[in-house]
């Protein structure tokens, strides 16, 4: 039986969901949190549907034993895979990123929308669809950016690499004429600036990770699971390489109190 006391799992392919797990600690602070980064198989975006599933399902059991009552999935490459087909026999519920359709919506004048996220997650037409359902006469630009997430991972933040690849996907984002950007991958805030640097004022940048944290408080009081008492605690664990985790965890979360862990899923 799940019970108001028990963890908020939240589960990622690698370390982007850190980002995601920032917030969610900003907005629920009396909450438990446990984070699980699958840096063993890191990235997902390339890897084939039925392989990233059964990694999913991996994970899920792992927050079976951890006794979690909910469990947030901070990365859109797993979401558009559909909530509910990943859901199965576990008893506690689960929430996946937002699309942040009306977010990006409501912050471009022009309806010029461009969309950077992981190949798998631009394959799928997910977040396109999401915002032309809305409005049918904007104008959405996907881009995928397979060379990020490997960059962040591999912790090239000051690497002539990544200041290539920012160029390289900005470069089309300009060429599409597009107002607004929404980062559709939960790594992309790790390297926010440097893709603000290469826009200049002249372009949006939308984090859904906010409107993820909120549907997440959502679902806590609708079945009463709420905590608003105490302060919570953060355990985060890693399948590999848990000094590169750590380190990175420290770049994107504040310095706080977090016990972090090396997990095997087999």
């Amino acid at each position: 039986m799940l019970k108001k006391d028990m963890p908020i799992g939240v589960l990622d392919s690698g370390v982007g969901g850190l980002s995601v797990l920032k917030c969610l600690r900003t907005m629920l602070p009396a909450e438990d949190f446990i984070y699980l980064g699958d840096t063993a198989r890191t990235p997902y975006g390339p890897r084939k549907e039925e392989e990233v599933r059964a990694f999913v399902e991996q994970m899920l059991c792992f927050f079976d034993e951890k006794r979690v009552k909910l469990v947030v999935i901070a990365c859109n490459t797993l979401t558009v895979l559909g909530v509910e087909t990943l859901k199965k026999e576990h008893k506690f519920d689960i929430v996946g990123m937002s699309k942040g359709a009306e977010l990006v919506l409501a912050a471009s004048k022009e309806k010029k929308i461009g969309v950077f996220a992981t190949e798998f997650t631009i394959g799928t037409g997910a977040h396109k669809d999401a915002i032309l359902a809305i409005d049918p006469t904007a104008c959405v630009a996907p881009i995928a950016c397979p060379k990020f997430v490997p960059l962040i991972e591999g912790e090239k933040f000051a690497s002539t690499e990544l200041a290539e690849a920012v160029t390289e996907y900005t470069d089309k984002l300009k060429a599409a004429g597009a107002d607004t950007l929404i980062l559709s991958c939960t790594h992309y805030p790790f390297i926010r600036k440097e893709i603000e640097n290469a826009l200049g004022n002249d372009v949006n940048i939308i984090d859904p990770a906010e409107e993820t944290a909120r549907e997440a408080i959502k679902v806590l009081a609708a079945n009463g699971f709420a905590k608003t008492q105490g302060q919570g605690s953060t355990t985060i664990c890693f399948t590999a390489d848990l000094d590169r985790g750590i380190r990175l965890a420290k770049h994107m979360l504040p310095d706080t109190e977090n016990v972090f862990k090396l997990v095997n899923l087999k």
